[in-house]
């Protein structure tokens, strides 16, 4: 296999990957629609950062560990768990004092620009999200060593194949938060807000019990 056709395979496994529903794709919708597009393009390139730095650490091997120890697995599960489900409790408190408050004067629920420190927490909860989820971890660790040309060098094309993961993922995300601008209208109300915060706050709980909950292996 030539570095060309492992670039190319892998990128078909990759996109496949990235048009599944998951936690990413829900934190991007919500940033976009209950955000700002900015704030959503920093939270997906905080995403894509925690994908790369996934890539780059199984190509020198530390992914290996999480696939290899039960141990090293559960405690990063566990403290992914931690932080998603702290995260998804965040919303749904949000959500629901918003409920509680009283409704905003016509005109002014429109969502403020981001600013730099929001675009900087939009890109950490991006990183440390996919950081703190060891299935991508282990996605790498399985799949990289599958497309692996005879005498490359692994951190070489490691770091090349995570990077085809971020430009698709990129690309998908642009699309979602391009898509809900056009709906922009009817998707920034405070009532839809609310209802996005809560099932974005559920999604992540559910994944943070799931992980937890599920065997390591």
């Amino acid at each position: 296999m030539t570095l060309l056709q492992a670039v190319f395979s892998f990128a078909l496994v990759a996109g496949l990957l990235t048009l599944i529903p998951g936690l990413d794709t829900a934190l991007v919708l919500r940033s976009s629609i209950s955000k700002s597009r900015r704030y959503a393009f920093a939270t997906a390139a905080g995403i894509s950062t925690g994908a790369m730095l996934w890539g780059v650490a199984a190509a020198v091997g530390v992914s290996a560990l999480l696939a290899a120890s039960e141990f090293a697995y559960r405690v990063v599960t566990i403290a992914g768990a931690a932080y998603m489900v702290w995260l998804g409790l965040s919303l749904l408190w949000k959500s629901r004092r918003q409920a509680s408050a009283p409704a905003a004067p016509a005109g002014q629920d429109d969502v403020p620009a981001a600013g730099r420190d929001d675009l900087y927490k939009g890109w950490f909860t991006g990183t440390v999200t996919n950081l703190l989820n060891p299935k991508v971890g282990v996605f790498y660790v399985a799949t990289i060593p599958q497309f692996m040309p005879a005498g490359a060098s692994p951190l070489l094309v490691g770091t090349l194949l995570a990077g085809v993961h971020c430009v698709l993922a990129m690309a998908w995300f642009t699309l979602l938060i391009f898509g809900t601008g056009y709906a922009s209208r009817w998707l920034k109300g405070a009532r839809s807000i609310r209802i996005i915060d809560g099932i974005t706050g559920t999604v992540m709980v559910g994944f943070g019990l799931r992980l937890v909950l599920e065997p390591a292996h």
